[in-house]
């Protein structure tokens, strides 16, 4: 029997680490191709002889790379925290993804993650509209993307709205989303873990807090990224306080990873020092058929991103059982030391390797 290799194009770094991990203890083989290697020579490149007789070609984020990164938008390397040409990266990344889908084709094979899907996935707005017109539960939002504080603060108002979130329409792991309290009276309260250095949005790991004409000040520093505006969702509470919501990790349309995501503000990401806590704990507090509820929510949703193996949905969850879905990820596995619901000795990295195994089996 011929042992099943699996591609994966990715940077050197935990991501691929952990899946070719996952690969040698299933005794599968990987085969890494770096996104250096694509760039370099993205029409004729060795590295698309080297798709011949993979099972699948596993596609990963092009992140913590800054070269790459400089590479996908067409530009410099960013310092630290700056935000840089996010539609330029957008371009580059779903080009890069398209060549890779149409290697792994001509080799007679395919990715897991398809260029259309990816388009959408990094892009809030267009990813908010497809889930709604899916039927998902997703937050109320305006209809276009803002570049302004007026332009936000009026239409705002026009809907009666008190509390937003601001989300840079192509941003990703909370950079310059805003949390913003409007008190109809002229008074504005605005949580980002963004920093202005003179005058310039510079994303932070620590919460800034800015009120009133600094408020719009920074809605205005990140306008050029276009921002998606949707209103607040109550999330619910933990007893000490903390707001919760659930990563949710959908792999071949099954929830198989959750993870709790807590905090004393109003973003909950984890990379920005916010604590995990206990799936058993919430389903005391919302009852054990909401939380199900929320991973079937989760479950849909992915599925509407059907070319994708797995996709990370976070889903907010009210006190009285009302459930929202806010973002779809593309990269949203990387989730160590979460054991899969069904089969606590698969991390999120094992199940994928072994559904991509069983497929090949087929």
């Amino acid at each position: 029997m011929n042992e099943t290799t699996i591609a994966v194009v990715g940077n050197r770094n935990r991501r691929v680490d952990m899946f070719v991990r996952a690969c040698d203890d299933a005794g599968v083989r990987a085969r890494p191709i770096t996104w250096t290697e694509v760039l370099d020579d993205p029409e004729n490149g060795v590295w698309r002889a080297r798709l011949a007789g993979c099972a699948a070609v596993r596609i990963d984020s092009p992140g913590e790379d800054p070269a790459v990164d400089a590479r996908l938008r067409g530009g410099p390397v960013l310092a630290t925290g700056e935000f840089g040409d996010k539609a330029a990266w957008h371009t580059g990344f779903v080009q890069a993804v398209r060549r890779i889908e149409h290697a792994a084709s001509d080799a007679g094979t395919r990715t897991t993650l398809r260029a259309d899907d990816v388009a959408v996935l990094f892009d809030k707005a267009a990813t908010h509209r497809r889930l709604a017109a899916a039927g998902a539960p997703v937050p109320p939002a305006l209809s276009a993307p803002v570049e302004s504080w007026d332009e936000l603060a009026e239409a705002v108002a026009d809907r009666g709205w008190r509390r937003v979130f601001a989300k840079p329409v192509r941003g990703s792991s909370a950079a310059g989303v805003v949390a913003l309290t409007l008190d109809g009276r002229g008074r504005v309260a605005a949580t980002a873990h963004v920093a202005l250095v003179d005058g310039r949005p510079v994303a932070d790991l620590r919460p800034h807090r800015y009120r009133d004409v600094d408020a719009a000040r920074l809605i205005d520093a990140l306008g050029p990224q276009r921002l998606h505006v949707e209103r607040w969702f109550p999330k619910a509470h933990l007893p000490d306080g903390r707001t919760f919501d659930l990563r949710v990790l959908v792999i071949a349309g099954r929830p198989t990873h959750v993870v709790v995501r807590t905090s004393y503000g109003p973003i909950t990401n984890l990379h920005l020092g916010n604590a995990r806590g206990d799936l058993a704990r919430v389903r005391g507090l919302l009852g054990a058929e909401t939380v199900d509820r929320a991973l079937d929510v989760a479950g849909a949703a992915a599925g509407v991103f059907d070319s994708c193996l797995q996709v990370g949905v976070d889903v907010m969850l009210g006190a009285d059982g009302t459930i929202a879905v806010a973002e779809a990820n593309a990269f949203g596995d990387l989730l160590p030391r979460v054991p899969a619901l069904h089969a606590p000795h698969r991390d999120t990295y094992a199940e994928q390797v072994a559904v991509l195994a069983a497929r090949a089996a087929a």
